[in-house]
């Protein structure tokens, strides 16, 4: 039994006449005839008494009428249901980012998206790098802002900027008051670092910066792999912790400085979206790499001050 048979046998039972039904139905009138018999057979009932004259239901016809009825406005509810769904999803964008390295180009990013695309409600969803592209090739996020380099078969990579480094020094320590520091000057100073699963990108960026500089770098973790835990292992004499330059913007801690570091150790941040792309995550990027722009111009405009000022 199909919908379209209660669809049929409905339009029958209402007008009491099988042209009139067929006319409303906008199908042939022998089609009707035909499905309207193949469900009689199906049920093994008698639902329409037909003459030369006229139709009329039977007493069984009457009451499969009222359940007939029943069924097709549930099947038409459970439509609009999945159309409004849909139509839901369509005004929603799902963003996947990395929570401990998280340049300020993502808010601004953000903040960009909602002024031009007012309405559409933005998902965020925090992971690990892999995890995130993961979840952009099965569909499940819309894109992510990841560091590169990731794994990412498949996908369309577009990258925004360059993040750098900053070391996290207790703020007793005689590093504290360096403008900057070197891998080199912080010779064997212990170092904490986030876990690899965090940010691949960054921990063998940590390891390859202190490798130029002729030393080895043997970094603890933090009892949590987060930021505020790496603060406190600082702050507790732990050690120094080398952390994404975005950690400076989000986070503070008293007791703790941070210090930027002098080295090529930067990773690349980047958005990661399937092809074709949906209109929505066209503009998300569009607003990132806007956001991108603007953060470049802004710190190139300070550096020009401040050699001015060194001048």
């Amino acid at each position: 039994m199909e919908l379209r048979h209660l669809r049929y046998f409905v339009a029958v039972a209402e007008e009491l006449h099988f042209r009139r039904a067929a006319e409303r139905l906008h199908v042939a009138q022998p089609a009707i005839s035909e499905q309207v018999r193949k469900l009689e057979a199906e049920l093994g009932v008698l639902l329409l008494r037909r003459t030369p004259r006229q139709v009329e239901l039977t007493p069984a016809g009457a009451a499969f009428l009222e359940e007939a009825r029943r069924v097709l406005s549930a099947a038409d509810t459970a439509a609009r249901t999945a159309r409004r769904a849909r139509a839901r999803d369509l005004g929603r964008l799902r963003v996947g980012y990395m929570p401990d390295s998280l340049p300020s180009v993502v808010g601004h990013t953000l903040s960009r998206f909602s002024a031009g695309a007012p309405g559409i409600e933005v998902a965020l969803e925090p992971g690990a790098p892999l995890r995130l592209a993961a979840a952009v090739r099965e569909g499940r996020l819309d894109v992510a802002v990841v560091a590169l380099p990731v794994a990412a078969p498949g996908l369309r990579v577009t990258s925004l900027q360059r993040e750098g480094a900053v070391c996290a020094v207790p703020s007793s320590s005689p590093l504290a008051s360096a403008p900057s520091l070197a891998p080199a000057q912080l010779g064997q100073t212990p170092l904490v670092v986030l876990p690899r699963a965090v940010n691949p990108a960054f921990h063998d960026g940590v390891i390859s910066a202190w490798s130029r500089a002729g030393l080895v770098a043997d970094p603890r973790e933090p009892s949590e792999p987060v930021v505020p835990h790496a603060l406190l292992d600082v702050a507790a004499g732990a050690g120094v912790a080398i952390l994404p330059a975005s950690a400076a913007e989000r986070h503070s801690l008293p007791g703790v400085r941070f210090v930027p570091l002098e080295d090529e150790l930067g990773t690349e941040i980047a958005t990661l979206s399937r092809d074709p792309q949906s209109t929505l995550v066209a503009g998300f990027i569009r607003a990132a790499r806007s956001a991108a722009r603007a953060a470049q111009l802004a710190g190139d405009s300070r550096a020009r001050r401040a050699e001015l000022a060194r001048v």
